[in-house]
């Protein structure tokens, strides 16, 4: 009996790990992180081991195992996700909840059937099944979903599978097994039940949450879009106005500096080509990049920049053909431009300054923003991010910033040091990608 158990238990860590290695969004390279997977397996595996062989009928031996084995499994998620917080602890005790529903089959199928063989094959049935199914259909769900930083609401949230986990160790394996106390199969099917029909619940419930949130920014872009092109066409109908003007004077000055050529009053034609230039710069349209959609933005952005006096340098690198979605694309840019200026706004005018690195082409996509910073930022100790002060309703722009980051698959790095406050964005662009 000891070697089906072992197999059993053998099925549970595999394919824990599977789970865990399919739904995390990984921090090492895919070598790596099957290694460290792999280590993880041996590891309880032994336990395992020592657990059945023996001390097969110490309980407290059996719970203080179990204990170390979670915390192994555990352990190997927070090692290999990028993001190291309450949401990995979501994802392992969900892993936990999956392997519990094969383990729980089988011992129902054995209950029954008597037959060893069967239980197994419906242990590795159930699990071959539920995976597929649970990757496909809800897995892009899920996998956006975790891609949020929802705060403390992912501790909230864990309670859902350690409710479930609880209720299954106490109705089948712990301090009694369902083999000892088959009246508990009815309640741990309808558990079964429970917890799928509540992931799935939940799940929806937040993708629903998730789009509508999505929506919204998309409106707010659009919206700073069309107030960007308004203002641009206004700027352009000034323009045209004024030019039309200077070009109907053009025969008024080119008499008078012909006339001051006659008298040798070189100081008045300077002064009137001087004021011709004048003009024509006052009236030229604000071009940094050859993609509309962006420039529109940093040209809004160089305006506010100017109202409040700020000295705003842009080196930019944007063709007009972008491999990234463009209105996504400017409203990161609007969001990093904007809080940047914010917080020099109220500065001495000799640190009233932004630099701005900004290249995408099809290779790479970098941005590189500074600014002067006076007071003290404080970071995000899991996201790295600096933390809004402005109070509630702040900060959404940061984590858009991330969420645009983790779909491309980039890095963001920020740091404070001197007073100046630095971020930098930058993502490398596979061949498929482009």
């Amino acid at each position: 009996m000891l070697y089906v158990k072992n197999i059993s238990y053998t099925f549970s860590h595999v394919f824990f790990l599977v789970f865990i290695y399919l739904f995390l969004i990984h921090r090492y390279s895919k070598r790596k992180t099957l290694v460290i997977c792999f280590l993880s397996y041996l590891a309880t595996n032994l336990l395992n081991h020592f657990k059945l062989n023996f001390f097969p009928d110490s309980r407290l031996f059996y719970f203080f195992t179990t204990i170390t084995q979670i915390t192994i499994a555990q352990s190997t998620g927070l090692l290999i996700a990028k993001k190291r917080d309450s949401r990995v602890l979501f994802i392992g005790l969900s892993a936990s909840n999956y392997v519990i529903v094969g383990s729980i089959t089988a011992s129902i199928l054995y209950i029954f059937t008597n037959s060893v063989v069967v239980a197994l094959a419906g242990n590795l049935l159930m699990h071959l099944t539920l995976l597929p199914a649970l990757f496909y259909k809800l897995g892009p769900i899920f996998r956006k979903f975790c891609e949020r930083d929802l705060g403390n609401n992912w501790w909230e949230l864990c309670l859902i599978p350690v409710f479930f986990y609880c209720s299954f160790s106490c109705l089948a394996f712990f301090p009694y097994t369902l083999y000892e106390h088959p009246e508990n199969i009815l309640v741990s099917v309808f558990l079964m039940i429970t917890m799928l029909v509540s992931y799935i619940v939940v799940l929806r419930y937040l993708d629903s949450e998730t789009k509508q949130v999505e929506e919204y920014w998309k409106n707010v872009m659009f919206e700073s879009y069309i107030r960007g092109l308004e203002s641009q066409n206004y700027l352009v109908e000034q323009s045209e106005q004024n030019l039309k003007i200077l070009r109907h004077n053009m025969r008024h000055y080119s008499m008078m500096i012909d006339s001051l050529l006659d008298q040798k009053e070189y100081h008045e034609i300077r002064n009137i080509t001087g004021h011709i230039n004048e003009v024509v710069n006052e009236n030229k349209i604000d071009h940094y990049c050859e993609n509309m959609v962006v420039n529109t933005i940093l040209a809004k952005m160089s305006r506010q920049a100017q109202s409040d006096q700020i000295t705003l340098h842009l080196d930019t690198l944007i063709p007009k053909e972008i491999p990234v979605n463009e209105y996504e694309f400017a409203m990161i840019l609007a969001n990093l431009l904007e809080n940047a200026v914010f917080s020099v706004k109220n500065a001495a005018p000799s640190k009233k300054y932004v630099d701005a690195k900004i290249h995408c082409t099809k290779e790479y996509l970098l941005i590189d923003i500074e600014n002067e910073c006076d007071k003290e930022v404080f970071f995000d100790s899991i996201t790295g991010l600096p933390k809004s002060k402005r109070g509630k309703g702040h900060g959404l722009g940061m984590q858009s910033v991330q969420a645009f980051c983790d779909k491309l698959g980039g890095t963001i790095d920020c740091y404070c040091e001197e007073n100046r406050f630095r971020i930098i964005f930058f993502v490398k662009f596979s061949p498929l990608f482009t």
